[in-house]
């Protein structure tokens, strides 16, 4: 199992947080999908494709970037 960190910008608040987090674990592949608000991000673990995960998260109305 992989995981895979993301730099999430927009969100504001917990409601932001639930919504990214139910967002990225639609992606196929996710595991299970940790969100924080403060330093807004996202830890991600599975087999999903980095690319989808951003793209879920874009969907979700937010700004992603997969970091190392």
């Amino acid at each position: 199992m992989s995981e895979i960190k993301l730099k999430i910008t927009g969100m504001t608040c917990n409601h932001c947080v639930a919504h990214t987090k139910k967002s990225l674990e639609a992606v196929a592949g996710v595991e299970s999908a940790e969100v924080t608000l403060e330093p807004g991000g996202a830890v991600v673990k599975g087999s999903a494709d980095a690319d989808a995960l951003v793209a879920a998260v874009k969907e979700a109305g937010y700004e992603a970037e997969v970091v190392q």
